[in-house]
């Protein structure tokens, strides 16, 4: 706002009086004209307080010539005035003065900005309640007629919003100016105009006299429907809906209809995209008979359309259209004139119409009834769920309970399970690793009886398989469904059958059954954990495999926090000081890795820890393996280059996080890494002494 009004003008002078009170207003004031456009957006935003203080009186006279002088801005700003105008009624003296918020409104209405112009144009509509009839005609009316004739395309594309809000309270005279000019906006010449004229049709249609519906709006939506961009064709399908509501049968079939037609085989995707987008709104508004002569038929071509993104939209509606059929009559038709175009679409070449397919087809189900599902929708269903697309599969699992309620657990068990054990078992593992995410929400439809009796062996198979990532996600899978059936049905069906797995002879499957303890120890809780699971993760310890020694080590770190500290203390801290002497090194780090864990919730509870159960150095070999000591080494030089590690690690890390940036006194000291070594070692080197300042 830079080269607004002077210092000695506007509402700047409310801090002149030497009221101190008004200075914090004041400020405000002065930053509505500062260069800093920050400064300026959050005095707009509070532009309410300045009114309050400067009364409504100079509101009017000071305050709103100075914003409608000054509105040239950047568009942050003008978008937060205009929002803040709209609530300004109160501030100006009420309703008998909401006049004086139009110019300001006007002038913001006729930006190029999109956004400042929807706002400006909603406030406008918000503040036309508050005027009276008479003031509305002396003030409103014309601002609009202003708008509508300006030369600028952004004011007229502005009002078109504004008709339909000061139609109805207009006079008969003014109500004829008033359609005179939408119509004259629904023929500009500029296609941005014709696109706001078009979205508006259909609200500015519902305040209409219906012998003006269709003497005028009916022929302006012909027009619009046939114009020569398909931006302004398809707004014109939108306002059809409106427009069909209003009009009776008759009407319907001799006005709307024959458009409504056109626009479903127009030559623009959009345009045929949009038809099918508001099927099902245009189906209520037109009637049960005129959707069996007219819309099914157009149904039936866009199902089939040439471009994927129709057929995807009118996939969608297929549920929505069956459900809105009338009840007599319905079933024929779903079976005779939709089934079939939906049969193709199951192969369709695009995945995302077959993902809109599967969203919605499981819900046909209740529609036509048991034998239809089991004769005709099945087989559609097993297609879809051996499609290659997961989320077509996702969409197929995810609605499963709409078609057990209608054929039931027993026949769905023998129809579809077979299909999703077949894919269980299938021989690529990401086959198999897409079913195991689905399993839980599979568990979840079906319940947890018929799960043990047809899933529960598949979900306990997938734990030996040959691709650990199957093995990793069928552990992740026993968790959610712990989860989802509770602890009770875990310690009698899931328990068991993993710790068994803690005998097998392959290594792997030993390691697997340290992984299922470590998912589902949290989730089982202290008591399954501490009675059932610590006793097999102790025995493991003694394991002749190095792998499954260090996995006990690190599964014992895992669910030691779950543990009681008796349990921590009499059987858990032997074992791990067992493995902290074991011959492999990596066993014995990951032994002081847990041990260190361990100490620490034993020091929290208040226990006597002694210094051996933990290392010697904070945060030792944090990131490196534990160097075995050979025959004869010098212990005091190990724990001498232990802690020059230590002190290395510390001073990097002080580095980085810019400790010791300050000035002190004393010798610098110097960081050497010495490669011929093993170990870092911190060589202290006396250097010269600096000064306390700086330059």
């Amino acid at each position: 706002m830079a080269g607004a009004a002077g210092p000695g003008t506007g509402p700047g002078a409310a801090g002149g009086d030497g009221d101190d009170s008004l200075y914090p207003i004041a400020v405000l004031i002065d930053e509505l004209r500062n260069e800093d456009v920050q400064l300026r957006l959050n005095s707009i935003k509070k532009l309410s307080t300045i009114a309050l203080a400067l009364g409504v009186e100079r509101t009017r006279t000071e305050l709103l010539p100075f914003l409608t002088d000054t509105i040239y801005d950047e568009d942050e700003v003008l978008l937060a005035l205009a929002e803040q105008l709209g609530n300004f009624t109160g501030l100006v003296g009420g309703p008998d003065f909401a006049h004086c918020l139009l110019p300001p409104l006007e002038s913001l209405a006729t930006v190029e900005e999109t956004v400042v112009r929807d706002k400006a144009v909603e406030s406008l509509r918000q503040i036309s309640q508050e005027h009276t009839s008479v003031a509305l005609e002396a003030h409103f009316v014309p601002l609009v007629k202003r708008l509508a004739s300006g030369d600028w395309f952004t004011s007229r594309t502005s009002a078109c919003g504004l008709f339909s809000v000061c139609y109805p309270r207009a006079s008969n005279a003014v109500k004829a100016e008033i359609r005179q000019h939408f119509r004259s906006l629904c023929s500009d010449d500029t296609p941005m105009v014709r696109r706001a004229a078009a979205s508006k049709l259909g609200e500015f249609a519902k305040v209409l006299e219906l012998d003006s519906v269709k003497s005028e709006i009916v022929p302006l939506f012909t027009n619009l429907a046939s114009d020569e961009q398909d931006s302004v064709r398809l707004l014109a399908v939108e306002a059809c809906v409106s427009i069909a509501q209003l009009l009776s049968q008759e009407d319907l079939e001799a006005l709307v209809m024959p458009i409504l037609r056109q626009a479903a085989e127009d030559k623009s995707w959009r345009v045929r995209y949009m038809v099918a987008d508001k099927f099902s709104e245009l189906q209520k508004a037109v009637g049960p008979k005129i959707t069996q002569n007219d819309l099914i038929p157009a149904f039936q071509n866009l199902l089939k359309d040439c471009e994927a993104e129709v057929r995807a939209a009118a996939a969608h509606k297929v549920k929505e259209l069956c459900e809105n059929l009338p009840i007599e009559g319905r079933e024929t038709i779903i079976m005779n004139q939709i089934l079939p175009y939906i049969k193709e679409l199951v192969s369709d070449t695009n995945q995302h119409v077959k993902s809109a397919l599967a969203s919605v087809i499981m819900g046909l189900s209740t529609i036509l009834g048991k034998e239809n599902t089991i004769e005709h929708l099945l087989p559609l269903f097993l297609a879809q769920l051996k499609d290659e697309c997961p989320e077509v599969r996702l969409n197929i699992i995810s609605n499963l309970d709409c078609v057990n309620e209608v054929i039931g657990i027993r026949q769905l068990s023998q129809s579809l399970l077979p299909a999703i054990v077949e894919l269980a078992e299938d021989a690529k593992w990401r086959v198999r690793l897409a079913i195991i995410e689905y399993m839980p929400l599979l568990a979840g439809q079906l319940g947890v009886e018929f799960f043990d009796e047809k899933l529960n062996s598949l979900c306990m198979a997938w734990l030996v398989d040959h691709v650990y990532a199957i093995r990793e996600a069928a552990t992740n899978n026993l968790m959610k469904l712990v989860q989802k059936f509770g602890t009770e049905w875990a310690q009698n069906t899931i328990v068991p059958k993993v710790l068994v797995m803690a005998n097998d002879p392959n290594y792997l499957h030993r390691m697997t059954t340290l992984f299922c303890i470590n998912a589902l120890s949290e989730a089982c809780g202290q008591e399954i954990t501490t009675k059932q699971m610590l006793p097999i993760v102790l025995k493991m310890a003694g394991d002749q495999v190095a792998n499954v020694r260090f996995n006990v080590a690190k599964s014992l770190q895992k669910i030691g926090p779950i543990l009681d500290t008796d349990a921590l203390q009499e059987e858990v801290k032997p074992v791990l000081q067992k493995l902290g002497q074991d011959e492999d090194m990596d066993v014995k780090y990951f032994a002081q890795e847990a041990m260190s864990v361990v100490a620490q919730r034993l020091r929290k509870l208040d226990l006597p820890v002694k210094d051996s159960d933990e290392p010697s150095a904070p945060g030792a070999d944090k990131n490196h393996f534990l160097r075995p000591r050979g025959p004869g080494e010098d212990a005091g030089k190990v724990s001498r280059d232990r802690a020059a590690r230590v002190a290395s690690e510390a001073a990097v890390e002080a580095a980085q996080l810019g400790v010791g940036t300050q000035p002190r006194s004393g010798p610098a000291y110097q960081l050497c890494v010495n490669p011929r070594e093993t170990l870092a070692h911190l060589e202290i080197v006396g250097l010269v002494h600096f000064s306390q300042s700086r330059d």
